[in-house]
Formats: C-alpha cells, sequence, structure tokens
C-alpha cells in the first residue's frame, strides 16, 4: 500500500482517536489482559481511543471487540553494553552515582510507530506528516504516567498523614535556648547517641535505657514526668519532606 494510501486510511480513522485529557487512565506499560510489555517480541499497542494496551496476542482481540483501529505501538530494544569500558574501583558505597558501583542493569531504547488494524499497516512515529489529532494523541500518552504505576504510588501513599493534637497546640517556651546543628549531648549525663529533642523547651536528653543495660540514662522520660511537655524528636530524624516523613 502506497504512503498516500496509508495516509488517506489513517484519516479515514480519525473519528475513533482520542486525545488523552487529564482525567483519563492511561495503560503503557503491560498488556491489560497478559503479561505482555513493550520488551516483549511483540512490543506493545496503545489503543488510541480507549488507551487501553495489549501484546501481539490480544490487540486483534481488542479490535475485534471494540472496533478501534489506530493503535501506538511501543518497542523497548535493549541497548548494547560495551564490554570495553574500563572498570572503576569504587569509592562511594553507592550504586549509579560518580564514585560508586556501576549500575549494570541493561538500558532499552523505545522506538514508536502508528498501527492500523485489522491488516497491521504501519506509519511512522514522529512524523510532520501525520495529522495533527494523532500526533497528539501519541504526545499525551507518551507524556502521561502510566495508571498503574499511578495505583501503586497512591497505594504507598494512602495512608493520610494526622496532625498530632500536641503538635496542633504546641506552646514553645521562649528561655532563649538555641539548638546546635551538631556536637549534641544529653544536658544531664555525657550520652551523645540516642538523643532526643523536648519541642516546648528545648531540651535535648537520652531516651529509655533498654532492659540489658544498654540505651539511654531515661533522662527524657524524667524530664517529661516532672514538667509534662509532651513532645519531643529524636535528632537526627527530622525532615521537611512529608512525603518521606
Amino acid at each position: 500500500m502506497s504512503g498516500t494510501l496509508v495516509m488517506e486510511l489513517l484519516r479515514s480513522h480519525l473519528s475513533r482517536v482520542r486525545i488523552p485529557e487529564a482525567s483519563n487512565r492511561i495503560y503503557k506499560e503491560e498488556c491489560c489482559v497478559s503479561f505482555d510489555t513493550p520488551k516483549s517480541e511483540g512490543g506493545l499497542f496503545v489503543d488510541l481511543s480507549s488507551f487501553l494496551a495489549f501484546g501481539k496476542e490480544s490487540v486483534y482481540w481488542n479490535y475485534k471487540k471494540t472496533g478501534n483501529p489506530v493503535y501506538l505501538h511501543i518497542k523497548a530494544t535493549k541497548k548494547p553494553i560495551s564490554e570495553d569500558r574500563p572498570h572503576k574501583k569504587p569509592t562511594l558505597l553507592a550504586i549509579g552515582l560518580e564514585g560508586g558501583f556501576e549500575n549494570r542493569e541493561p538500558e532499552y531504547e523505545e522506538s514508536y510507530k502508528i498501527v492500523i488494524l485489522p491488516d497491521f499497516v504501519t506509519l511512522p512515529f514522529p512524523s510532520v506528516e501525520l495529522p495533527e489529532k494523532v500526533r497528539l494523541s501519541v504526545d499525551g500518552v507518551l507524556a502521561a504516567t502510566d495508571a498503574e504505576r499511578k495505583e501503586q504510588v497512591a497505594a504507598w501513599t494512602a495512608d493520610k498523614k494526622k496532625v498530632s493534637a500536641y503538635a496542633l497546640n504546641l506552646h514553645q517556651i521562649n528561655n532563649g535556648v538555641i539548638i546546635s546543628p551538631s556536637g549534641w549531648k544529653c544536658a544531664r549525663c555525657d550520652k551523645v547517641d540516642n538523643l532526643w529533642l523536648n519541642l516546648t523547651d528545648g531540651m535535648i536528653l537520652c531516651g529509655r535505657r533498654n532492659w540489658d543495660g544498654t540505651g539511654g540514662n531515661d533522662h527524657a522520660v524524667e524530664h517529661y514526668n516532672e514538667t509534662k511537655y509532651p513532645l519531643a524528636v529524636k535528632l537526627g530524624t527530622i525532615t521537611a519532606d512529608l512525603e518521606a516523613a
């Protein structure tokens, strides 16, 4: 089929192509009915009407069921790893960072094309010759976060972070105490670890004593019993990043 006829075929199906909106769930990392991914031999086909993804063996089934003929084909090809590059001795206990251990995981390069079913007629992407609606549809799919990945992130962050009643009504005493960014020590003994900062008066005191005699000397607990100042944080664990909290 000539390029002109292929383009005419694509234009005849433009009514079945949709441009994704922010509210649309887009699947582009795994087939909805199998375990095929862009790394699979046949790649992955994203329906440009429903934004569901299908492997080579199931995309025709979707076409017969829905009549949606236009798909974005995504194929991930493993990049060759050069065995000639020198192996540097790591100086940092990290992976993938400068000075750390090399990340030897294979890298993949994605390629795209437009596929029209039922005959699997193909058109290259990107291409300025494609209709604008198709280009916008594909750009939206590629820019979107995969729906399953969104669900995974949502599952990890589903629990709402609640404000402690003590923190909501925290009273802090203006007693001139200045907290140093380092060099902490318990105000009542020589402990320099397992230290807790009382958020009402700024006192730095050691934590509980363990059953075997290790740990602190209970000075933070004693301070609470004396003052009833309830809110303290363990030094070295404070972060302004709410997502990491």
